[in-house]
């Protein structure tokens, strides 16, 4: 296997941990917003948590210096990687059922290769179309699926259902606006100065939380949750997120939302709270076979080579 295979496979398996990760999040967030964390603490929690791991994590990693240009777009790279991301989601969730959230978070590989179009003219081809169309069929029927199953229904808050969506939208843009940033620097770099932005552009709207929220009345499952949303929801998440970035186009880095669902799917089956059918083999080789075949599909210079 030859560097650049070997680069390749290290960046999908990143992102495959970065799914996983994300995948248990939800559901544990949305259960410690029901036992005495806000929205905006949780956000708060994740941002502030996030910015000292990563700058503490720092200190082991080689210097770097960044280009004054690359400072503002930290800036704004925080604002819609980040804060709108965060905070529209998390909000969105609080408000809403993590049915529903699921359900949203099938829309972000389809505004990722919509805006990867429009601005950096990457090509819609029929394979990354219909790999796009088959992982989202395939996650919808996990989600739905599951639900069923499981007697809960679908039901939430449109307003909920928006900020979810509006989410989805902002890390659309982040990945097809700042893709770059995670070529030109280490992952450390980007995250530590992104969480540092975005900690400081939220504290004014979550440090009335943060003050208010009864940290010695809340039970040690409640804590985990939190625990488990900073440290592999947020800080492991980002770093294996900005690994794969770094060598995967912004559509294929925006598939692996596909794989969220399955890891709730397999969570459940392993604590005996699902059963495993054919539906569920289905839709799990539709996420892949997605993956698959947008990860195949022609790049912009490929296009150009080809002509």
């Amino acid at each position: 296997m030859n560097k650049i295979d070997r680069q390749t496979l290290l960046a999908h398996l990143s992102l495959l941990g970065a799914a996983c990760c994300w995948g248990l999040m939800a559901p544990l967030g949305k259960d410690a917003m029901q036992h005495g964390i806000t929205g905006f603490t949780l956000v708060a929690c994740r941002l502030l948590g996030g910015a000292a791991l990563f700058w503490i994590a720092s200190l082991f990693a080689p210097k770097e210096r960044v280009e004054r240009k690359d400072r503002y777009r930290f800036i704004l790279a925080a604002v819609f990687g980040l804060l709108c991301n965060q905070c529209c989601f998390t909000l969105g969730l609080s408000l809403t059922s993590p049915v529903n959230a699921g359900i949203v978070t099938t829309t972000m590989p389809i505004f990722a290769m919509i805006l990867a179009a429009l601005i950096l003219g990457e090509p819609i081809t029929g394979k990354k179309g219909l790999g796009v169309f088959l992982g989202c069929t395939g996650a919808l029927l996990l989600v739905l699926g599951s639900s069923r199953a499981s007697g809960t229904a679908p039901e939430g808050n449109i307003w909920g259902d928006l900020l979810c969506m509006g989410g989805q939208v902002s890390y659309a843009l982040y990945l097809a606006l700042f893709s770059k940033l995670a070529r030109r620097y280490s992952v450390f770099t980007v995250n530590k100065w992104m969480f540092l932005w975005a900690s400081i552009m939220a504290l004014p709207l979550t440090v009335g939380e943060l003050s208010a929220t009864p940290w010695s009345s809340l039970s040690l499952k409640t804590g985990l949750e939190v625990g488990y949303v900073v440290f592999f929801g947020t800080f492991v998440s980002y770093l294996l997120m900005i690994n794969g970035q770094r060598s995967l186009r912004p559509t294929v880095v925006s598939m692996y939302n596909y794989v969220q669902p399955i890891v709730a799917v397999v969570v459940s089956v392993v604590l005996g709270l699902a059963s495993f059918g054919w539906l569920h083999l289905g839709a799990i080789v539709l996420v892949f076979l997605g993956v698959w075949l947008v990860t195949i599909s022609r790049a912009k210079a490929e296009e150009k080579r080809a002509a």
